[in-house]
Formats: structure tokens, C-alpha cells, sequence
């Protein structure tokens, strides 16, 4: 962390950062202060943030939602607390300590509210939460719990952070994400989302990301990743779709765990749909109704075929699920 402060404070031009590997490879990438400070000063006018504004910064600095958190803090001369990442940042704090703005990835903020911290985080002016999809039961909580404004963001490394914010509590909260100021929003051939703005140096960035695009309002909604499809005996099966009515029977049966659903592969159909679920197995009664409530809301190609309990999933080093490592550790699946 200090050396990236470091950097910026010796006018350092260009940054080299790590994607988070969630969905492919880590690969290295550079970034030119030009387009970092963009991203600040966007963020910064959006949320009124200025001098003595506190900030907590509880990410991991060498990716860029750490990184994008020094950077509004030194253009905008916010007051800075910086803790180690941790599942729950507020422990590292005193209780007394105030802030105005804070990031968080879900199992932070999930560890938080846990925690019982709902109260300092409502003293609050805004919460961002980012970097992994937010689950039923987090949201859930989020909407019983806290009524400082928490917006889930859209972004990754290529555009410096968020590009797009959707309010997930208060009367305010949506379903779509609205396309900051200055960003301009478009579609591939595939539908899926393109970015071109000075946070990209006015470079397109093509998107895996499937949205149903709203030009006249800037917002979409998003509808899953391209490369998660599933060939399914032909049939194409969106993963994050399972995982979408997976996430939400699991919280309504009261065992709301972290899960993801892959193509495992089949002699017959090619691939078959198949769900991993991370923690013990449930009880017998509890894992039929499950199937009950899966069959009730999918298609027959698009309900598992296998229902895999893993004790612990692999995390990527920004703390993002990592799939393709879970799926490389599982040696003995308990197929049921």
C-alpha cells in the first residue's frame, strides 16, 4: 500500500495492476494516471466528496478497487483510515471511529453486518459493495438492516473501477445500473456491453457481460456472462441463471450459502448442468425441497443434474470466487 501511495505522490505516469482473475487468467495490465484520475474525480463529484470526508480503505491495494480507494482519498484529500483486507474491517478500527464513505466486497460486508456493525455503517453518507455478485441473503440484509444509501458497482480493472452504480436499499433501489456521466455505454453483436470514456483513454472495451440495454435513461440490466453458457444437449443454459434461482431457494429454505453452477461433462448431452454448493450437505428433507423448488422455476434442461457440497470454495487473491480453481481442487465430488 505504501508503495503505491508512493508512486502517486512521486507523479508516477503509468501503474501496473493485476486483474482479479475471476473469470480467466490474472493477467498484468497498465493503467496511465490520466485515466486513474478520471475515475477520482468522477466518483468524487458524484458522491460530494471532499476535504475531511472519511474514508475507510479495507481492499486489497494492489487491485484496483484498493488502489481506485488511495487515489479518491489523495485527489480529494479525504481523511484516510487504511486497514488490512479482512472478512471484518471494522474489527481492526476503534468503536468510536466515524466514517463517511467505505468499499466493501460482499463477504466483507456480509462479516460486518454480522458482526452487528449495522449501526456505524448507517452514521454513514454512502457504501459502495463490489467485485463479486451480491447474494439474496446479503441483499436481503442489506434492505432489513441499513439505510445509508448502498450502491453495488460495475466496473473492472480496464476502466478504472466502477463505471455503473444500481442502489440495492431504500425506496430508490432498482434492479438496473446506471452508466455514470461521460461513459458511454453500447452493445456487440453478442449483446454484450461495451465502455468507451476517458477512464478507458478512450479506448472500447468489450465486455463478456450479456445487459439488456437502456440508451434512453443509461441504465441495463444485466443478464449473465457469455462465456458461462452451458451446452446442454444442445440447449443453451445461462449458468448464472441456475445460480440466480439456486441462490435465492437456498436462502428461502434458511441455509443461504455461497454456490455457483458449471457444465460437468456427459456421454449424452455433451455437458450437463451441474450445481456446487459450498458448506456440508443439507438434510435429506432440507436438499428435496431444494430439488422441489428447482424443478418448480427451471427448465428441464436447465435444472442440475448434479448437486456437489464442497466444504470450502477457492477464492481468487481479491477475494472473488474463483470457479475454475474449485472446480480443479474437487477430487471426490459427493454427487447426489
Amino acid at each position: 500500500m505504501l508503495e503505491r501511495v508512493r508512486e502517486w505522490l512521486n507523479g508516477s505516469q503509468e501503474f501496473t495492476l493485476t486483474t482479479s482473475g475471476s473469470t480467466g487468467p490474472p493477467a498484468p495490465i497498465v493503467l496511465r494516471r490520466r485515466q486513474l484520475e478520471a475515475s477520482a474525480r468522477r466518483t468524487g463529484d458524484f458522491f460530494d466528496l471532499g476535504p475531511g470526508d472519511r474514508a475507510l480503505v479495507c481492499l486489497n491495494c494492489e487491485y484496483i478497487g484498493g488502489l481506485m480507494m488511495l487515489v479518491r482519498g489523495l485527489e480529494r484529500r479525504l481523511h484516510l483510515t487504511v486497514v488490512e483486507p479482512r472478512a471484518d474491517p471494522l474489527a481492526l478500527v476503534p468503536a468510536e471511529a466515524e466514517f463517511d464513505f467505505a468499499a466493501f466486497v460482499p463477504l466483507q460486508l456480509r462479516a460486518v453486518l454480522a458482526a452487528g456493525h449495522a449501526p456505524r455503517l448507517n452514521q454513514m453518507k454512502t457504501i459502495l459493495v463490489g467485485g463479486a455478485p451480491v447474494d439474496a441473503a446479503l441483499l436481503a440484509a442489506v434492505q432489513a438492516q441499513l439505510t445509508v444509501p448502498v450502491l453495488l458497482t460495475y466496473g473492472m480493472t480496464e476502466t478504472c473501477s466502477h463505471v455503473a452504480l444500481r442502489r440495492l436499499n431504500g425506496p430508490r433501489a432498482t434492479t438496473a445500473f446506471r452508466v455514470l456521466p461521460g461513459i458511454a455505454a453500447g452493445q456487440d453483436a453478442r449483446g454484450c456491453l461495451t465502455l468507451r470514456g476517458d477512464v478507458t483513454d478512450d479506448q472500447l472495451v468489450v465486455t463478456n457481460d450479456q445487459v439488456a440495454l437502456h440508451a434512453e435513461d443509461h441504465t441495463f440490466e444485466w443478464l449473465g456472462r457469455a462465456d458461462f453458457v452451458i451446452n446442454s444437449g444442445g440447449v443453451k443454459v445461462p449458468a448464472e441463471k441456475v445460480e440466480l434461482v439456486l441462490d435465492v431457494a437456498l436462502a428461502e429454505l434458511g441455509a443461504p450459502r455461497r454456490c455457483f453452477v458449471a457444465g460437468r461433462p456427459d456421454e449424452r448431452l455433451g455437458q450437463a448442468v451441474a450445481a456446487y454448493v459450498e458448506g456440508p450437505a443439507l438434510p435429506a428433507a432440507a436438499e428435496a425441497q431444494l430439488r422441489a423448488l428447482l424443478a418448480a422455476r427451471l427448465g428441464p434442461y436447465e435444472q442440475p443434474r448434479h448437486l456437489v457440497f464442497v466444504p470450502e470454495f477457492q477464492t481468487t487473491a481479491s477475494g472473488k470466487l474463483d470457479r475454475a480453481a474449485t472446480l480443479r481442487r474437487l477430487e471426490t465430488p459427493n454427487l447426489i
